[in-house]
């Protein structure tokens, strides 16, 4: 396989990102390289594990709520969050336990919270047709069934997502499934979120909310993880495990090591790895999680940056986070040889095969979202091949209530750190992705769930379809009648 034939495959690479021209894209970033001074102490957000009930249940509140944040040093900064001024709590739950949420939209708008590569019954979904208005109060419950993994969760309102996850609505939602793994798991000492994002931030402090490239939309010259500005981590044990979360709005990450050390992949979007892969850098489009371990000596420091990609855009090249490490390390691993993680999923011979053909920046098959219109009929449990041809710009893909492994890119078979299970797939401009795609159990032939670019911009304007899951796999057509939930957003239908 050359090196063409997998690159720009996922948002786990070990390699530049190829996606041919992107014309008009422009540049999307100054870059920081040396500018920061790493003063503030990463913020690690709190472990919400919710309460259990008497009859198992396990029981989470979360608030979205308007605040104040303090990002440039200061300088008060208005920023939305869940139970806080800005992002929300790592929620954590088992594999087969029943979850129920409790979500108070305290903010002046109407908002959604969608469980991003969580499996449930649509309903529960979090899509625009589960909108949760100013003042109001949602309660979606469902069994958690699947593997170990690193979640997300964020707001989902057609025409709204892209504003409301820039002004800071999002967290990281981690599944344990009990299976001993053998990896660095003590939350917060050697087994850390980061939430990367960019922002711009203006001279005031305020959070600017102009698109700065308008194909791509709100790209920031202004680093964060996890809500922290320029931060700075001092590990003590010899390895580390970061679960890293893309949740930028648009920007893609090429993120390596300043003194080019290994970086071991050990999972990614839904599960672990079958086996751990070392790589020099690793390439996270938004939405993508990469569950990574890193090495340490002690007393050392390095910088986690990130290079400007060549998905035709002239990105920057930013410093992320500086890691220092303490003069005496705790002895912990080694990362072991094999892991816990699924193999990856193999299609029937009689799989059926879909196509999508991403257009611009707002078509998927020459239509723009419409709330009223289901786009897809799938049987519940199907594991079918969709294919994700790409035309002129970059763009990703991302299935809800499904887990696929991809088959290849271009006819390539991708490279061994892309066999993890995955929901949301990075496709190169004039580049065809083939995925093998298996769907959850839960029908219901009148709710739709999602699929769509996770570029937010290119998702609000319409890049973006639905699917239903139906017990007969005789049913092929879309029901009429479908109800326009918060469709204040609508788009017209087009042939072009």
């Amino acid at each position: 396989m050359d090196r063409r034939g997998f690159l720009g495959l996922v948002g786990i690479a070990g390699a530049a990102l190829l996606t041919g021209c992107t014309p008009g894209a422009g540049s999307a970033g100054r870059g920081n390289t040396g500018g920061l001074a790493w003063s503030t102490r990463l913020h690690v957000p709190s472990v919400d594990a919710g309460t259990v009930a008497a009859d198992g249940t396990r029981r989470f509140r979360l608030r979205a709520q308007a605040g104040r944040s303090q990002f440039i040093s200061g300088k008060s900064t208005t920023s939305w969050g869940f139970n806080g001024p800005y992002l929300g709590p790592t929620l954590r739950a088992q594999s087969g336990e029943r979850v129920a949420m409790e979500v108070h939209n305290e903010l002046a708008e109407s908002t959604t919270v969608h469980w991003h590569g969580m499996r449930l019954p649509a309903a529960m979904d979090g899509t625009p047709h589960q909108p949760v208005e100013a003042g109001s109060v949602w309660r979606p419950t469902w069994t958690i069934d699947q593997p170990a993994s690193t979640l997300w969760y964020h707001p989902h309102p057609h025409g709204d997502t892209a504003v409301h996850v820039y002004r800071g609505l999002a967290g990281m939602w981690i599944i344990d499934d009990g299976i001993p793994d053998g990896l660095p798991g003590t939350y917060g000492s050697d087994d850390i979120p980061l939430i990367i994002q960019d922002r711009n931030i203006g001279a005031d402090g305020s959070l600017r909310e102009d698109d700065t490239v308008p194909i791509w939309g709100l790209m920031g010259n202004d680093i964060l993880v996890n809500g922290t500005h320029g931060p700075y981590l001092e590990v003590h044990t010899r390895l580390v495990r970061f679960r890293v979360l893309n949740a930028s709005n648009a920007r893609m990450y090429n993120l390596r090591l300043s003194d080019g050390r290994p970086i071991t992949i050990v999972g990614n979007d839904c599960a672990l790895l079958p086996a751990p892969v070392q790589v020099d850098e690793i390439s996270l489009s938004p939405a993508e999680r990469a569950e990574i371990v890193v090495a340490f000596n002690p007393g050392e420091t390095v910088v986690l940056t990130s290079r400007s990609g060549d998905n035709g855009l002239d990105e920057g090249e930013f410093d992320i986070l500086q890691l220092r490490a303490a003069t005496t390390l705790r002895t912990n691993g080694p990362v072991p040889s094999s892991l816990p993680g699924p193999a990856p999923i193999a299609p029937p011979a009689d799989a059926r095969t879909r196509r999508f053909v991403l257009s611009g920046n707002s078509k998927i098959n020459g239509r723009e979202m419409e709330m009223g219109r289901i786009d897809e009929v799938v049987p519940v449990g199907a594991t079918e091949i969709w294919e994700i041809d790409n035309t002129v710009y970059s763009h990703n893909f991302h299935v809800h209530d499904a887990a696929f492994s991809i088959l290849d890119i271009d006819g390539h078979d991708p490279p061994a750190y892309a066999s993890g299970w995955k929901d949301t797939v990075f496709v190169g401009g004039h580049k065809t992705a083939k995925v093998a795609v298996t769907f959850g159990h839960h029908a219901d032939p009148t709710t739709p769930y999602m699929y769509h670019c996770h570029i937010l911009q290119h998702e609000d304007k319409g890049m973006m379809g639905q699917f239903t899951l139906v017990e007969s796999t005789t049913q092929t057509s879309p029901p009429s009648g479908m109800p326009r939930t918060a469709g204040r957003h609508e788009h017209a239908a087009s042939d072009s």
